[in-house]
């Protein structure tokens, strides 16, 4: 694929990706997914689509068989990862724009993924799927096949922690409904609230009422109420199994604030062990969103 390295680090609107697309130099990934039916976002794909998007699944694609020590969500092996991408070729001069209809949080997994291996060249659409069709952009239909490339990246170990690095000492940043947080619901995990010493910063706040992402003051300002300050680099996002929180990290580096760090494992991990202590209520006097 020719391409101009755009070097789209974070979102991209669905004008410019028109125009990517018309020029053939993008690959387009469609994230759409329901965690309360697996199948239905590839359903809602095979109906309609992004012209040339290929579908890719949170559970078959993004994920590694779900199991009580890694959590709901852990990352898919490093060998099955390198395969995944060089079967959707992408290739070191492939420009990656991923879409879903849930606010970019499906989308923003894969965005986390392939930066974690050194490809930056890679794009969220701003409001998703929704915002491609009130544009009036085509669509089509049915299976899209590709031709497999050569996927050769570099990780980047250290925007990552694992279980064993949650020490007390982290800046822990949640990324669930504050419900969840504070222990007052749990619908999906074995027990309820949230590591002790966690702030949280709901992902939804990082999008405006049209499901569009704020603009980078806005989010500094809503990551300085969250936090009590704005976050850097040694900051780690979690959330329920590693996949809104990658929002979170969208959107810290669309603010132009330093790339934080992902917790995978998340609250499903953390809380599988009834040994490991939870912490319920608000923390940090933070606001009862």
């Amino acid at each position: 694929m020719s391409t101009t390295m755009l070097m789209y680090q974070t979102i991209i609107a669905e004008s410019e990706l028109a125009e990517l697309a018309k020029l053939k130099e993008v690959r387009v990934l469609d994230c759409r997914f329901d965690l309360a039916d697996v199948d239905a976002g590839r359903q809602c794909y095979l109906k309609e689509h992004i012209p040339g998007a290929v579908y890719v699944s949170l559970d078959k694609d993004l994920s590694g068989p779900a199991n009580t020590k890694c959590g709901r969500h852990p990352l898919p092996s490093v060998a099955a990862q390198l395969e995944q991408f060089s079967s959707l070729g992408i290739d070191s001069s492939t420009q990656v724009v991923l879409y879903d209809d849930s606010g970019g949080m499906f989308a923003a997994r894969g965005w986390w993924m392939l930066r974690y291996w050194g490809h930056f060249s890679v794009a969220v659409l701003d409001g998703g799927w929704s915002a491609w069709c009130e544009a009036g952009r085509p669509r089509e239909c049915g299976d899209q096949g590709v031709n497999k490339a050569k996927f050769q990246g570099i990780a980047r170990p250290d925007r990552l922690v694992s279980l064993d690095d949650i020490d007390g000492k982290i800046e822990l940043i949640d990324a669930r409904d504050p419900r969840r947080f504070r222990g007052e619901i749990e619908p999906l995990d074995q027990r309820a609230g949230h590591i002790p010493g966690a702030h949280n910063h709901f992902f939804q706040q990082n999008l405006t009422q049209r499901g569009k992402f704020r603009e980078p003051g806005d989010l500094k300002q809503a990551f300085t109420i969250s936090l009590g300050k704005l976050a850097g680099d040694e900051s780690v996002h979690y959330c329920g199994s590693g996949v809104s929180a990658c929002h979170n990290i969208l959107a810290q580096v669309h603010a132009g604030l330093d790339e934080p760090r992902l917790y995978c494992g998340s609250w499903s991990e953390w809380c599988a062990d009834s040994g490991r202590p939870i912490a319920q209520g608000l923390e940090h006097n933070e606001p009862a969103n």
